[in-house]
């Protein structure tokens, strides 16, 4: 196992779950279409690309119309809705021995105002969301747009972890270690998304990062 050096990681499903606001944002703009609604699990398993990448399809040429629907619906309660992935915490904890960034297809300035909600900043170096590469996930873009603004160089031992086959596909393209956390249930399981590392759960990882700290430490002591 390639030892890490910088954590990357994806947000929705592999930190937080706040898929109840936005499905409820789905949903609002398809009640203004005429258009049937989604699930939380159906918007979960479908909402995988970021929003300039999908609506254009579900909306057509009103797309814009949509998103401004969306957008004010999903503003409403999104804060109050967002939590913690289980696990999510402990993982974050023992990725405090390497510098750690958020690169997300949800739009920037909701993804910055959850990670200041949560009161996770700190944390983080860098929080790169949908809109502030020149494209979003699965291309590289936003990944090595992280990475510039962390003065780092795309290497394998850069970690990018996420919980769909899209965030694999970004983290092959950007040249880092795609690590998959998750069982991919919603997204056509494990195969599917063609892992270089893969946790069942975000506990596992957490006790890995922490034997992967210690042995460095260790390294460094002899």
């Amino acid at each position: 196992m390639i030892r890490p050096s910088l954590l990357l990681w994806d947000w929705d499903n592999t930190l937080v779950d706040g898929w109840f606001s936005i499905a409820a944002a789905l949903n609002a703009a398809f009640t203004a279409f005429d258009m049937p609604h989604w699930t939380v699990e159906e918007t979960r398993e479908r909402a995988v690309l970021s929003l300039r990448d999908v609506f254009p399809g579900l909306f057509g040429d009103d797309w814009q119309r949509a998103r401004e629907i969306f957008y004010a619906r999903y503003n409403d309660d999104h804060l109050d809705n967002v939590r913690p992935m289980p696990g999510a915490l402990d993982a974050l904890d023992a990725g405090r021995a390497w510098p750690q960034g958020v690169v997300s297809n949800k739009t920037g300035k909701f993804l910055r105002a959850e990670v200041a909600h949560l009161g996770w900043s700190p944390l983080f170096g860098v929080v790169i969301g949908a809109g502030d590469a020149e494209a979003d996930k699965p291309s590289p873009a936003p990944i090595l747009l992280a990475l510039s603004q962390l003065n780092a160089k795309a290497t394998p031992s850069i970690w990018y972890l996420g919980d769909t086959a899209n965030d694999m596909m970004a983290a092959r393209a950007a040249g880092v270690t795609a690590v998959f956390v998750g069982d991919a249930s919603h997204d056509g399981g494990v195969g599917r998304a063609s892992a270089d590392i893969h946790f069942e759960h975000a506990h596992g990882l957490a006790a890995r990062l922490r034997a992967l700290a210690q042995e460095s430490a260790a390294a460094k002591m002899r």
